[in-house]
């Protein structure tokens, strides 16, 4: 039996390219690494199996599983996948895609001939565009299609995070963005690198999400979300991701905390996890 965290990711920074020919867009985002995860144990069993109590329908483990049993040599045995969830569903959190990569790592470690960390992160490319981010959790500056992942430091800080029970399609999002031309043509990583090399404050005065005028369009009660976390003192906030789920930015725990007091039920308080640098 392996057990694995499968950490939650914010998007500090997301800038969106236009839509490419295989219908996919560009990306240059700063993923953070954060506290809040999801736990998943894998262990051998008579068949393959996912359970995921109180989240219905197809999961992405299961075609974890499935994709990486195409792509080791010597087989993988059947798998019984477990996903305790404390990460908001369809919330632009990377949940569905952390717990796909937790069940690659831990089924990896089953194989009878291992994939090394980049062929595994081929493998979860295939899976969204998230997934080759979190096969190593760590900080990241992401770009392509999300298959590109350079390990980065981050300076230190509390999030306060605003969940919503309505999810948002990322799909739909996307969409949006192209219908309102939010998306750029040309994608700055250098820009992007120094940024997560700069102090709290620089760093904070920077976030920006191509993603978040489409969310807003979709959801403009979101509005009020990041109004809120702004009135309780958040160095900065905004969408991540696709959203629904607003993120502010704090120096400290206890100033998150004291913020998420005072903002009621569903104020979500985490940090960043260290994981390490480049």
């Amino acid at each position: 039996m392996i057990r694995e965290q499968a950490p939650a990711k914010v998007n500090l920074l997301l800038h969106v390219g236009h839509r490419r020919v295989d219908g996919l867009h560009e990306i240059c985002s700063l993923f953070a690494s954060v506290e809040l995860a999801d736990e998943v144990t894998v262990e051998e069993a008579r068949e393959d199996r996912v359970e995921c109590p109180g989240v219905e329908g197809p999961n992405l483990a299961a075609a974890a599983v499935a994709a990486l049993r195409q792509e080791v040599d010597g087989g993988l045995p059947p798998l019984n996948v477990t996903i305790e969830k404390h990460i908001p569903v369809a919330a632009g959190l990377g949940g569905g895609s952390a717990d796909a990569a937790a069940t690659l790592r831990a089924a990896n470690a089953l194989a009878v001939a291992p994939l090394e960390a980049p062929a595994l992160r081929r493998v979860g490319a295939a899976l969204g565009a998230d997934v080759p981010s979190q096969i190593e959790p760590r900080h990241a500056l992401v770009t392509g299609a999300g298959e590109d992942v350079e390990p980065i430091s981050l300076p230190p800080m509390a999030l306060v995070l605003l969940t919503r029970e309505e999810g948002l399609s990322t799909a739909a999002v996307y969409a949006r963005a192209d219908a309102l031309a939010t998306t750029r043509g040309a994608l700055d990583r250098a820009r992007a690198r120094r940024l997560a090399g700069s102090s709290l404050e620089e760093l904070s005065a920077a976030l920006e999400n191509d993603l978040e005028p489409a969310a807003l369009d979709l959801r403009p009660e979101l509005r009020e979300s990041i109004g809120a976390l702004r009135g309780a003192g958040a160095l900065a906030a905004l969408v991540t991701g696709s959203g629904p789920t607003v993120f502010g930015v704090f120096a400290d725990l206890r100033s998150a905390g004291e913020a998420a007091a005072g903002l009621g039920e569903g104020a979500l308080v985490t940090a960043l996890r260290d994981a390490g640098g480049p």
